[in-house]
């Protein structure tokens, strides 16, 4: 009992105090603004979640910009709501690179250009085919992070992982224990998302428990750590798509 109000003591001394409703959410300049880059792009990010939650796990999101464009769209998961009947899934004109309530986004996957253009359609596809419209659960999922990872594995070039503090990626699907990774560079077994296995070229070797991951990366030599992320050399996609 004193270990468990420990625990919650420390979550809720190290969240923001911060009203979600003046939050910060301006850009940090990861990416430029949409009419000084005409090219068609496409990204991924994620920041650590609203208050207590951010101690524990990221939010990620997707965002698009056609070949020309004066607008970026963004691509995510939004549980607010969700018990009155609203879709989770929204979609809004952006700066992708804004802080989440005030925490830093990181950015995991930027590809530019002919090759972006080739993508945008897949993943559209993806946003579409995405299985739980309806659905929001923190834990184990299907969340933010279920979602963005779907869009993952449904789309060809994204040799790429989340970070092992999203928890919900790896939900694959309640009635699906198999599947391949988010890079889909190698197979995932998942037990509704809170227990399983994955080995991957670009992931290397993760095992989740109970929706924490402990894992290491081979290729860029890092250990991977529920709550806290990464420690060693930083993510980045195995290779750069060319085409399809």
């Amino acid at each position: 009992m004193r270990l468990k109000l420990l625990v919650l003591g420390l979550l809720f001394s190290c969240s923001s105090g911060a009203d979600w409703r003046t939050a910060d959410r301006s850009s940090v300049g990861l990416t430029p603004a949409a009419k000084d880059e005409p090219r068609a792009v496409v990204q991924i990010y994620s920041a650590r979640t609203y208050g207590w939650k951010g101690n524990l796990a990221v939010h990620s999101w997707m965002a698009l910009k056609e070949k020309g464009a004066r607008e970026y769209t963004v691509y995510e998961v939004i549980g607010y709501g969700s018990q009155k009947g609203i879709p989770v899934i929204r979609s809004r004109q952006r700066a992708p690179d804004q802080r989440w309530f005030g925490n830093e986004p990181t950015l995991h996957f930027d590809l530019r250009g002919t090759a972006a253009e080739e993508m945008i359609p897949h993943v559209l596809a993806a946003v579409k085919s995405y299985p739980y419209p309806d659905s929001y659960r923190m834990w184990p999922g299907p969340n933010s992070n279920t979602f963005v990872s779907h869009i993952m594995r449904n789309t060809p070039g994204i040799a790429v992982e989340l970070p092992p503090n999203a928890i919900g990626k790896d939900w694959i699907g309640s009635g699906q224990p198999l599947g391949l990774t988010e890079s889909g560079t190698g197979v995932q077994v998942s037990v509704a998302g809170a227990l399983g296995f994955t080995i991957g070229a670009a992931e290397g070797i993760e095992v989740n428990i109970l929706g924490m991951t402990f894992g290491i990366d081979l290729w860029r030599p890092a250990l991977k750590l529920p709550f806290i992320g990464r420690l060693g050399f930083a993510d980045a996609p195995l290779y750069v798509p060319k085409g399809f």
